[in-house]
């Protein structure tokens, strides 16, 4: 590896070896206008890393880009079409900043796509470098990720790591030295393109990254480089002339009927129509459907519908047969043989391995697939059909496959080697083909969708810090996409007006309460608003949670019904096959919610009950993930906005709605080692809680049918919670009429520390409220006196704000003696309400008691 200095005394690979062009080619490069040049392998590039990459020559368009990557610092953007080898380029960008001593975040924009990148780079862990992936479904491990020399994130959870950059377990995120963006043309998608555009501003704000950024269709590469400060000189738009295989695009369109199970069959029937001569070539197919359901459906109608069992021969082989024995999925198994597969995220790792191997060398000739494998495995086939151009999400209702994914999809055709042209198909309904026609002749622009979410986006940036005044607002808005398609576009996005738009959005934060502005403009955030932007609240949402949390009473249907009407579910839609389903379980359950809120409730509900429907599955699961999201967020809404007891009930109903455990049982599913089911079991036996397995013994567990082991192992591990015993210490059985005593009570812990509030009530009146964190003991002062009443009775509740367990309650009665005259006679006649003589009290204690005793 040739190594020189430069001004900044950095290290760099250098790629001035003979077979690549001294200078970056034309940013607008034709293959016809670009001479082949010598053979360039890898080994003769970058000897150090040549392990790294799983080919050993570079092809045209990666000799042309590579220089501009390794012998300067500029940011790069590059379009080039798929399959013409983008994620070299990636690779080599990684390579210089490892060569570097520097961090590479890789920003993937599919959870699956981090998976299968950390079985890719496998290979760079064996050259010594750490490859390490962040995302919500991993615990995540700050140290693993501070010494890690690549991540890989997705463009959420590195949202979600800039927000927390100054917490000691994010902060590993400000040391990037490059930022890779695969397929930036993600910054069109509705859904998702605003988080990626804020999220890559932040970034280059935070610690300003190299940005590599790659698409294979953005068609106004102008906007992106120009947003990314990426000079011409490394900005790349590689046309269709780079395409390994020529690809000829069209549309068939089908007669949209009343049913849509019938409308999939159409299109199907219309797929195998068009992939039929194809595969009697020993050609293959490759055909996207909308869902992982679709995808197994299909194949199985097509290995009824088509015999293809008498072509490739490679399926004949023993081999092949003793590899189908190893498959987990029976309805693959039972397909593949046939030359038929499917392809999706949900299937074991091993399957997709095969199904991928065996596509590869063609014993597979015909696959189904869901959107995700145009973004990730390089598996080209002659001939791509999409025969679902819209797919249903459970949260967004019926949603068209973006533009973009479209012409991602459609890049897959063609196999290198194998075919001379690729065919591609799109299937619409007839009032859909002139759009289609034009996606496939025009391309499709990445437009920004930053305006749809401005005002929960800026809330964020005020909420950390990063934007301080007025001044910064619009500083801020300068780094976005938006600003510089705004400039391209001024009449579509306003241009001219941008400022008052932002100040008119600012000022909505301020009265809706999430921000606060001095009388120098300076902005701060508020608790709603950290909290909005904590949990990536929508802010109507923040703002329910906030209503709720000043109601005077709270109940768990109340929660239940807040999370369900929250605007992240108001998209969500109530199939007609739905309605009976909802209504069974909703029978008892006194609610105005209607239409996709009402099926939301329905499934918490079910979820809690343990007793969900089956017409209620499609869309339970990722409902379910939501709403435990918004449940979490909504148990710090109420312990912040009203009060620990609150906190305490919506963490019990949160651990419900995860576990389907009933009342009896949910204190136990915070035990490691108990799961809804057993939880259940010992709850019919009488064990409810942590402290009923501690005081049960191991032999009462073994009896209700655990091993001995895990029965000891449980008992250890239910002794990390609190062990609560309250001692009313010094507070006397009778007081006399008219006097007053101070007592106290005291909570003793035997058991793992928490926190815990404390509340006194005498005769149902609050005499005093604290909560702190109880570790060995904690004593509070409660005042007695003779009022106007026979009896007193003193109830002290502890409740655990961050456990789903019940709350602790213990009785104190004092009597009151009504016949002692010389107190009579001392206090007279005019005594006061037991109200008053109760806040007098509260106050005596809070002016020669407080602050409370805590050990």
């Amino acid at each position: 590896m040739d190594v020189d200095t430069v001004s900044k005394g950095e290290k760099r690979l250098c790629f001035q070896r003979p077979g690549f062009v001294c200078e970056a080619p034309n940013r607008r490069a034709k293959r016809e206008n670009q001479p082949g040049g010598p053979t360039v392998k890898v080994t003769d590039v970058v000897p150090e890393f040549a392990d790294a990459f799983d080919f050993d020559e570079f092809n045209q368009m990666q000799k042309e880009a590579a220089p501009a990557i390794i012998d300067n610092t500029e940011n790069i953007v590059t379009a080039a079409p798929t399959a013409s080898g983008k994620t070299a380029l990636a690779e080599l960008a990684i390579c210089r900043t490892l060569a570097n001593d520097g961090t590479a975040l890789f920003i993937a924009p599919l959870r699956a796509l981090t998976n299968e990148k950390e079985a890719e780079w496998e290979r760079f862990e064996s050259l010594g470098y750490s490859v390490y992936v962040v995302t919500g479904e991993r615990e995540l491990n700050p140290r693993r990720a501070e010494r890690a020399d690549i991540l890989v994130m997705t463009p959420e959870k590195t949202d979600s790591a800039t927000r927390k950059h100054q917490s000691a377990r994010y902060a590993f995120v400000t040391d990037i030295d490059c930022c890779v963006i695969d397929e930036v043309h993600l910054l069109d998608s509705a859904a998702r393109g605003g988080v990626l555009e804020v999220t890559v501003s932040r970034l280059r704000r935070l610690c300003d990254p190299r940005i590599i950024a790659l698409s294979a269709t953005m068609p106004n590469i102008d906007d992106v480089a120009a947003w990314l400060d990426a000079p011409d000189e490394t900005t790349f738009q590689f046309d269709e002339e780079y395409r390994p295989v020529d690809l000829y695009a069209n549309v068939q369109t089908y007669t949209h009927g009343e049913n849509s199970f019938a409308d999939k069959y159409r299109r199907l029937y219309r797929t195998l129509d068009i992939v039929k001569p194809h595969l009697s070539e020993d050609g293959q197919g490759l055909v996207f459907v909308s869902s992982r359901q679709d995808a197994v459906q299909a194949a199985k109608k097509a290995a009824e519908e088509i015999d293809i069992s008498t072509q490739g021969q490679e399926r004949n082989e023993l081999s092949f047969h003793e590899q189908l024995t190893n498959l987990s999925n029976e309805t693959l198994a039972s397909v593949a043989p046939d030359g038929i597969g499917f392809h999706h995220a949900g299937l074991a790792k091993d399957d997709r391995d095969r199904v991928e191997s065996w596509f590869k060398s063609g014993r597979i000739q015909l696959l189904f697939s869901t959107s995700t494998l145009a973004w990730g495995v390089n598996l080209p086939a002659r001939c791509v059909v999409i025969r679902d151009t819209k797919y249903h999400d459970p949260l967004e209702g019926e949603v068209d496959i973006s533009p973009l994914d479209i012409l991602q999809m459609l890049g897959r055709a063609g196999r290198p080697g194998y075919d001379d042209i690729g065919y591609g198909w799109v299937i619409c309904d007839q009032s859909d083909e002139h759009r289609y026609q034009e996606l496939l002749k025009e391309g499709k622009a990445i437009e920004s969708q930053l305006e749809e979410d401005l005002d929960s986006h800026l809330n964020a940036e005020i909420a950390m810090g990063t934007i301080r005044d007025l001044e910064d607002v619009f500083s801020w808005l300068q780094t976005t996409f938006f600003y510089q398609r705004a400039q391209s576009r001024p009449a579509t996005y306003g241009f001219e007006t941008l400022k008052e738009q932002l100040r008119t959005t600012l000022d909505s934060l301020v009265e809706r309460g999430f921000v606060e502005m001095g009388d120098d403009l300076s902005v701060t955030t508020t608790k709603l608003g950290q909290l909005a932007s904590k949990y990536y609240l929508r802010l109507h949402t923040a703002e329910q949670f906030y209503e709720l949390s000043q109601q005077p009473t709270i109940t768990s249907d109340m929660i239940l019904e807040t999370v369900a009407n929250a605007d992240e579910f108001n998209s969500v839609s109530a199939r007609q096959n739905e309605t009976d389903a909802i209504a069974a379980v909703l029978d008892r359950v006194s609610t105005d919610l209607e239409g996709g809120s009402r099926k939301v409730l329905a499934i918490l509900h079910a979820g809690i009950n343990n007793k969900l429907p089956s017409d209620l599955r499609s869309d339970a699961w990722i409902i379910k993930q939501n709403g435990l999201r918004l449940l979490s967020a909504l148990r710090e809404f109420v312990a912040e906005f009203s009060g620990p007891r609150t906190a305490n009930l919506a963490c019990r109903v949160e651990a419900r709605v995860e576990h389907g455990v009933s009342r009896d049982a949910v204190a136990l599913t915070a035990v490691d080692g108990i799961g809804a089911t057993r939880a259940e079991t010992l709850a019919n036996g009488g064990l409810k809680t942590p402290v009923d397995i501690i005081e049960a013994g191991a032999g009462e567990l073994v009896r209700a049918g655990l091993s001995e082991g895990v029965a000891d192992q449980i008992i250890k591990n239910a002794r990390e919670f609190p062990r609560v015993t309250v001692s009313w210490d010094t507070m006397p059985d009778m007081i006399t009429r008219g006097e007053n005593q101070m007592s106290k009570v005291t909570i003793k812990n035997c058991g793992g520390g928490a926190p815990v509030a404390v509340r006194v009530t005498v005769n149902d009146v609050e005499m005093l409220t604290h909560d702190g964190y109880l570790k060995n003991s904690m004593t509070v002062p409660v005042g007695v006196f003779g009022a106007e009443t026979a009896k007193l009775n003193y109830i002290a509740e502890i409740s655990f704000p961050t456990l789903p367990l019940t709350p602790i309650q213990a009785q104190k009665q004092v009597t009151v003696d009504w016949w002692l005259s010389a107190v009579q006679n001392q206090a007279g006649r005019n005594w006061r309400t037991l109200h008053l003589t109760l806040t007098s009290t509260q106050r005596w204690c809070h002016r020669h008691y407080w602050p409370l005793v805590l050990d």
